[in-house]
C-alpha cells in the first residue's frame, strides 16, 4: 500500500512539473548581433573619439617631444658636460612621468566613457527584449550566444531589432 501511494505520488509530481514545463513559452535573441547592427553604436563611436580628440592629440605631442629628447640624449649624451647629461636625463624622466600618469587617465575615463555609452544602448536594446517578449507572450527568452542547442525556440532578433532601431 505504502508502495503505491509512493509511486501515485511520484507520477503526480512528475505529470505536474512536465505540464509546468510545457507552458513555459521560450524564445531566443542575439543580443551581440542586434549590438552590432545598431546605427547608434557608429554614431557614439564618432561622438567618443570627438570627445577625447583634444587629449589623444596632446598625448601624441608629448609622446613625440619625449621620443626626440630620448634619441638627443642617446646620441649626444657622450658627448655633453656631466651636468648638462644629468639635467637632460632628469627632465626626460619627469616628462615620461608625466607622459604615463596622462595616459593612464586618459585610458580610464576612455573606458569608463565607453563602458556608459555601451550599457546606455544594452539597456535599450533589454527593454526592446522585455516589450517583444510581453506582446508576443514569452515567458523566457535567452541570449542566443549563451545557449549550446535551441532546437524549437523561437527566434526574436528580427523583432527586438526593430523595436530598438
Amino acid at each position: 500500500m505504502k508502495k503505491l501511494l509512493c509511486a501515485a505520488g511520484l507520477s503526480i509530481a512528475l505529470a505536474v512539473s512536465a505540464g509546468a514545463q510545457a507552458a513555459d513559452k521560450i524564445a531566443v535573441v542575439n543580443v551581440s548581433s542586434i549590438f552590432q547592427q545598431l546605427p547608434a553604436r557608429a554614431t557614439v563611436a564618432k561622438q567618443l573619439e570627438n570627445e577625447f580628440k583634444g587629449r589623444a592629440t596632446e598625448l601624441q605631442g608629448m609622446e613625440r617631444d619625449l621620443q626626440t629628447k630620448m634619441q638627443r640624449l642617446q646620441r649626444d649624451g657622450s658627448t655633453m658636460k656631466a651636468s648638462e647629461r644629468s639635467r637632460m636625463e632628469k627632465d626626460v624622466m619627469a616628462q615620461r612621468e608625466a607622459f604615463s600618469t596622462k595616459a593612464q587617465a586618459f585610458e580610464q575615463d576612455n573606458r569608463r566613457r565607453q563602458a556608459e555609452e555601451r550599457n546606455k544602448i544594452l539597456s535599450r536594446i533589454q527593454d526592446a527584449v522585455q516589450k517583444v517578449a510581453d506582446k508576443e507572450g514569452y515567458d523566457v527568452v535567452i541570449d542566443a550566444n549563451a545557449v549550446a542547442y535551441a532546437g524549437k525556440s523561437k527566434d526574436i532578433t528580427g523583432d527586438v531589432l526593430k523595436q530598438v532601431k
